[in-house]
Order: C-alpha cells, then sequence, then structure tokens
C-alpha cells in the first residue's frame, strides 16, 4: 500500500539537515513509491489549520541541496506545545492540537529529525497521539544518548577548528592569548574535538572542573618554553572562575549561555599580564555548507529511517555506532545528555598531546 509519511526538523539548525530531507524522500518515493509531506516549521506546522505542509518532490531535490546550510522547512525551538506560550505571558497545552494536525493529513508515520529535547517532546506527542514516529539525531553539541555521532557536529567542529587555524598566526604575531568561545550547551564534545584538532593548548568543557590558577600557570610554562602565544578554546557552558554560569539576557525575559570567554579572557589577563583578546563563535558554528561526512551521515540516516517505517519499527531513532548505522530505543535517546567522559579517547588524547584543562 502507498504510504504517506510526515517529515519535520525540530530544534537548532545544523549543517546537513536538508541533506536528511533529501534521502528520506528520495528512498520514500523512489524505493517504496510513498508520498513525503514536509512539515513547516516542526509542530508548529501542525497546530496551523489547515496544517502547513509541502509535498516534497525528488525530482527538486537535486545534489545541490545538499550543500545548503539551515533546512528548507525551517525549524522551531521554542514554543514546546505542551507548555505553549501565548501574548498574555501564560501557557496552555496544545498538544492534542498538534495530533490532531497530524490525523488530519491522513499520515502512516512521522519522521522528525531533532536532538535529545525535541525527541522527549516528539515522543510525548507520538504516545499520547498514536503515532508512528522515527527519529533522526542532529546536535551540533553532539550530546545525543544511544549515537556515537549526530548529524550537524561534523560541521561544527570544522568551523570551530578553522577558527584555531586562523587565530594561532594572529596570536603569534601579536603576543596574545586567544581565547574562542564555542557553542555547547550542556556538553563539551565541540571544544575537545575542536581543541585536538586545532592545536589548543588550553581546552575548557563542563565536564572537567578548571581552576583558574592552573590555567595562568599552564600559560607561564609556555613562555619559558618560549612560546610568545596561547591558544584557549572553552565551550560557552563552562562556568566564571567564580563557579557561575554566564548567561546572555534576551529582550522579553529569555537568557542563553554565552560571555564566559571574556570573562575568561579578563581574568587571564589580570592574572598572567598577557595580552587577551576573545572570539566567540556562536551561530557561525550552525551555518554554511555541512561537510561531506556531515552529509554522508545524514543520507544514510534518512534512507535507514524510511526502512524503520517499512518494516513497522517505531519509537525507535537511528544511529551510528562501531562503524555502521542501527537503531536504538526513543527512549534511550531521551534519558539525559551524553557528555564528554573524562576518562574517555578524547580526554586521554588531548593529556597525551600536553593540552591542560585547568584541573589537577
Amino acid at each position: 500500500m502507498k504510504k504517506r509519511l510526515g517529515l519535520l526538523t525540530s530544534g537548532g539548525d545544523c549543517g546537513g539537515l536538508n541533506a536528511v530531507i533529501r534521502a528520506v524522500t528520495r528512498h520514500a518515493v523512489f524505493t517504496y513509491g510513498w508520498e513525503v509531506l514536509g512539515v513547516r516549521d516542526g509542530t508548529i506546522g501542525l497546530l496551523s489549520r489547515p496544517p502547513d505542509v509541502e509535498p516534497l518532490d525528488p525530482e527538486k531535490l537535486d545534489a545541490a541541496m545538499m550543500r545548503l546550510g539551515g533546512t528548507i522547512l525551517g525549524t522551531t525551538n521554542k514554543r514546546d506545545p505542551f507548555s505553549f506560550a501565548i501574548a498574555d505571558g501564560s501557557v496552555v497545552d496544545r498538544s492534542a492540537e498538534v495530533i490532531e494536525g497530524y490525523h488530519a493529513l491522513s499520515l502512516d508515520a512521522l519522521i522528525g529529525i531533532g536532538g535529545d529535547g525535541s525527541f522527549a517532546i516528539l515522543r510525548r506527542l507520538a504516545r499520547q497521539g498514536g503515532i508512528p514516529f522515527v527519529g533522526i539525531p542532529k546536535t551540533i553539541d553532539n550530546d545525543v544518548r544511544g549515537t556515537e555521532t549526530s548529524i550537524g557536529h561534523d560541521t561544527a567542529v570544522w568551523v570551530a577548528t578553522e577558527a584555531l587555524d586562523r587565530l594561532q598566526p594572529t596570536a603569534a604575531s601579536h603576543d596574545r592569548v586567544m581565547v574562542l568561545e564555542v557553542m555547547g550547551r550542556d556538553a563539551g564534545h565541540i571544544a575537545i574535538a575542536a581543541g585536538i584538532a586545532g592545536g589548543a593548548d588550553i581546552v575548557l568543557i563542563p565536564e572537567i572542573p578548571y581552576r583558574l590558577e592552573r590555567v595562568a600557570a599552564h600559560i607561564d610554562t609556555l613562555r619559558r618554553q618560549g612560546r610568545n602565544f596561547a591558544l584557549v578554546i572553552a565551550a560557552e557552558s563552562v562556568k566564571s572562575p567564580e563557579g557561575h554560569a554566564v548567561y546572555r539576557h534576551h529582550p522579553g525575559g529569555g537568557k542563553s549561555y554565552g560571555g564566559v570567554g571574556a570573562v575568561l579572557a579578563d581574568a587571564i589577563a589580570r592574572l598572567t599580564g598577557a595580552e587577551t583578546r576573545v572570539t566567540v563563535l556562536g551561530h557561525v558554528q550552525r551555518g554554511g555548507q555541512p561537510t561531506p561526512w556531515d552529509r554522508l551521515l545524514a543520507s544514510a540516516f534518512g534512507v535507514a529511517a524510511v526502512d524503520l517505517v517499512a518494516a513497522g519499527r517505531f519509537d525507535r531513532m537511528v544511529a551510528w555506532q562501531n562503524r555502521r548505522v542501527i537503531d536504538v530505543p526513543l527512549e534511550e535517546a531521551t534519558s539525559g545528555p551524553h557528555l564528554v567522559d573524562p576518562q574517555g579517547p578524547h580526554v586521554r588524547t588531548a593529556r597525551g598531546l600536553g593540552i591542560c584543562f585547568g584541573d589537577g
């Protein structure tokens, strides 16, 4: 029987999302003869009446689409349908409307591309509304459990590594300590991977508490060894030297991590006397062309997700483990963030290279 699939992206954007959309659509249509409807702006599209959807034509989703950053369907990381904020400042539960929107489209299954937060919401909707659901993991932070890597992480690491590559010669030219602040809401995967690849001297991540005195001592050691510069990379969720999270406050009352790089740069300057500069990559890590690996992973995940629908295997997430695509229970993916293991291979590699974490 010809099936009709719904496909949406949820949460923050990242490199590789359009490659997933392309893979899901092409495999569903060319292999199974199904129809795919793209839902606009995540669950917001299912709240519209009629639901805001777009039939996806595989002939129009050519190879050039894989090179595009962002998502052609749009996405949202706000307005949880279970706690939907309205104009007067109150919140209401609109989950039943989302479920109604799904069923109004006569869909046979829903494929969602998201992170652990999105999956928690989508899984709850699926269980409440009897929606056959399959998840595809994407997050630049790489903090989804059950998969060794997620779509978007490699692109973010590439951008952060390139930033270190560019900061090194200017740091050496001006005898400076360069501090690079990268994303990482709960985990330091971007910081440690880019720190190793980009030759950072100091990597600060939320999983390993640091002491500023230890950071300053490492910079002084580099000076005594004849080095006139240092590279520091820090995840945005690293606490200040006083132990406080550093936030950027937004109009309307919202806040997000941001600003710890400047705090660290000022503190390092006071302790060492070094001239410091700070660079905050922010959303630069999300945009631009996805790397070849993110395009490949996205394509493999998209095909595997459609095959799970064909096999009638729902409440699952496709994942990458041991150089192959598998699937895991969504319950595992939503059981909490996957953090950097302080005893794991990345940390052992960094320590072996002489990188300082500010501990000890």
